[in-house]
């Protein structure tokens, strides 16, 4: 979401637009810091494990990730896993306004590999899910294989407009493309904050991996992203000329950073930091 606002010549909206866009430049770092850790933690992880042999750890994380004697299949998370390192990193990189006009060349690029490498994985995702035994519920199962469609439909949107040098829808599915592309992450710490929140699992079985909690954690993340929602809203705050909306909107968008802060704070000591150490 890190966009440049558009500025209206209203000057009752002056200072909502100020506190949207300090609410936005905070949602962005916070993301930021938090994607680059889940990055970091994977190439720890799985670059460790996978450097010494030890490519059974890989289940300590993903059940049935390695399955000795299935080299296309292993080979196929080895290489979404990879992915989803260069994603986390190289997404909040696509959301600088400076980026794009300090470099447009290294945006243009960073882009392509971005859309390419969204599209390879997502569909790598999918495989695994329908074919690896994946935990959790029918539901969830079901939820981040929308996710799928997603990815792929905004993918190609984004490159269409860019080929069209329709640069302001672009962007705009570009954002969109990053929110669904994000929707692991999302979902790990939307978990984690949950677990710091109430002080361990409540409202699903982590033996199963399975509860209400999960199924409408996967629900509101994969296959009706809240994360849309709130761009959405962003979008319309950029745009519309009342000072309550614009204020509402930047007081949420600071909520969920709030939130997802926390859940940032569980993923990293919780889950991240334990498993490389």
């Amino acid at each position: 979401m890190a966009e440049k606002i558009h500025v209206l010549p209203n000057k009752t909206t002056r200072y909502p637009r100020k506190l949207l866009s300090v609410a936005v430049a905070t949602w962005f770092t916070v993301t930021t810091i938090g994607q680059w850790a889940f990055g970091v933690y994977i190439l720890a992880f799985y670059g460790k494990s996978t450097a010494s042999g030890d490519l059974e750890r890989w289940n300590e994380v993903l059940p049935h990730g390695y399955v000795k004697g299935d080299w296309v299949g292993n080979l196929v998370v080895g290489i979404h896993v990879l992915l989803a390192a260069i994603l986390v990193f190289g997404g909040p990189l696509q959301l600088l306004p400076s980026l794009r006009r300090a470099a447009p060349g290294i945006h243009r690029w960073l882009g392509r590999i971005y859309v390419t490498t969204a599209v390879i994985a997502a569909t790598g995702g999918f495989v695994m899910v329908w074919t690896r035994g994946a935990v959790g519920d029918q539901v969830q199962h079901v939820s981040i294989s929308i996710q799928t469609i997603y990815i792929l439909i905004f993918a190609l949107l984004t490159w269409r407009f860019a080929r069209a040098r329709q640069f302001d829808k672009h962007r705009k599915w570009a954002i969109r493309l990053f929110m669904v592309v994000s929707g692991v992450w999302f979902f790990r710490i939307g978990l984690m904050g949950w677990l710091v929140i109430n002080g361990g699992p409540a409202g699903f079985d982590p033996k199963t991996f399975s509860g209400p909690f999960l199924t409408a954690l996967a629900v509101l993340v994969y296959a009706l992203p809240v994360s849309l929602l709130l761009l959405e809203l962003y979008f319309y705050a950029q745009k519309t000329k009342k000072p309550v909306a614009i204020t509402a909107i930047a007081l949420l968008i600071f909520m969920v950073t709030a939130l997802m802060a926390v859940g940032i704070f569980g993923a990293i000591a919780g889950m991240w930091l334990p498993r490389i150490g």
